[in-house]
């Protein structure tokens, strides 16, 4: 499927500032004070800007880091992975695969199964929860 593709401007009608800043901008909220770090019904995290289903909460876990973090996403063709070197370091930047948002970073300090961390920014979520949920 083709990425889905906006104009900034669009971009900004639909989305809140904070929400433009991570997803759009690369920006990173500050820890503890994003939407769902404590969200634990069941249902699906899902990308703010296309609706594309990105993260079940079984696979969510409390990292201590102060944003939601999951040890893998709905699929490997849920979210993209991009080499960042900003801030003087090289880590693992996750895009939704969809609309190409900035979600967060992933690191191999998580749990079992795979050992990874999906540390993401709150604002680049929204949850939807199970129907029984």
């Amino acid at each position: 499927m083709p990425k889905i593709e906006k104009s900034e401007a669009q971009w900004r009608e639909q989305l809140t500032p904070e929400q433009f800043d991570v997803t759009r901008k690369h920006g990173t909220e500050r820890a503890f004070t994003g939407p769902h770090q404590d969200e634990a019904r069941d249902g699906m995290f899902k990308c703010v800007c296309c609706g594309n289903d990105l993260f079940e909460t079984n696979a969510k876990f409390d990292s201590g880091t102060g944003w939601p973090s999951f040890f893998e996403p709905t699929g490997s063709d849920a979210v993209s992975e991009h080499t960042d070197r900003k801030f003087f370091m090289t880590r693992t930047e996750i895009r939704c695969a969809d609309c190409d948002a900035h979600l967060g970073h992933v690191f191999p300090d998580g749990p079992q199964p795979t050992g990874l961390r999906y540390c993401m920014n709150g604002h680049a979520l929204t949850f939807e929860p199970d129907a029984d949920a």
